[in-house]
């Protein structure tokens, strides 16, 4: 039985850990009464604090990193490059800055609609394989930054698709060579062997 993930789950303190936790559970999207949903196949794990890779290090506030200092359990949604959306997770607590990248998912609920937002005319791992991609095919814009994932519009359910640790690969995330030595950091967790994640 599906299950929508409690707030306690976000709560923690451990982003790194909550990053490989995702890796199996299934992002959801409700817009208009369309629902679309996809298992989350590749994270990013970011700390506001000591990490060089992350938009809030050293503990700034703009107005586009306001959002990862609010509660836990919330969309931080931001432009990149001026067209890709990209849908971050808040974790641990308010004022503390650590986020989530979702990456990639494997699409399993409105594949249609999916298809239809990424104007593709087949399933293939290009529709949701890279965090711009999946916020199109999901419909997330940066209009819904800020939405509780508590809430009916978008949210992360554990449909008991858990996977062993030899399923999770750890690896360096990608394009973050600007953060120098914590480029290195094995944040960035794949499900391994899986054709749904970015090149």
């Amino acid at each position: 039985m599906p299950k929508k993930l409690p707030r306690s789950f976000y709560e923690r303190d451990d982003v790194v850990q909550i990053s490989r936790e995702l890796i199996g559970k299934v992002l959801c999207t409700n817009f208009d009464g369309v629902v679309t949903s996809g298992i989350i196949t590749e994270t990013e794990a970011y700390n506001g604090r000591t990490d060089r890779a992350c938009h809030a290090y050293p503990e700034v506030r703009t107005k586009r990193t306001e959002t990862m200092y609010g509660a836990p359990g919330h969309a931080y949604v931001y432009l990149c490059y001026g067209i890709h959306h990209l849908f971050n997770i808040v974790t641990n607590q308010e004022g503390l800055a650590d986020a989530i990248l979702v990456r990639s998912l494997q699409p399993v609920e409105g594949i249609d609609k999916m298809l239809e937002r990424r104007n593709k005319e087949k399933a293939a791992p290009v529709i949701t394989n890279g965090p711009g991609k999946l916020s199109q095919a999901l419909g997330i814009t940066t209009d819904y930054d800020k939405t509780d994932l508590g809430g009916d519009t978008i949210w992360i359910e554990d449909r008991g698709l858990e996977q062993d640790s030899q399923a999770i690969e750890a690896s360096t995330r990608i394009g973050v060579d600007y953060a120098g030595e914590h480029a290195k950091l094995p944040w960035r967790f794949t499900l391994k062997n899986s054709d749904w994640i970015s090149k």
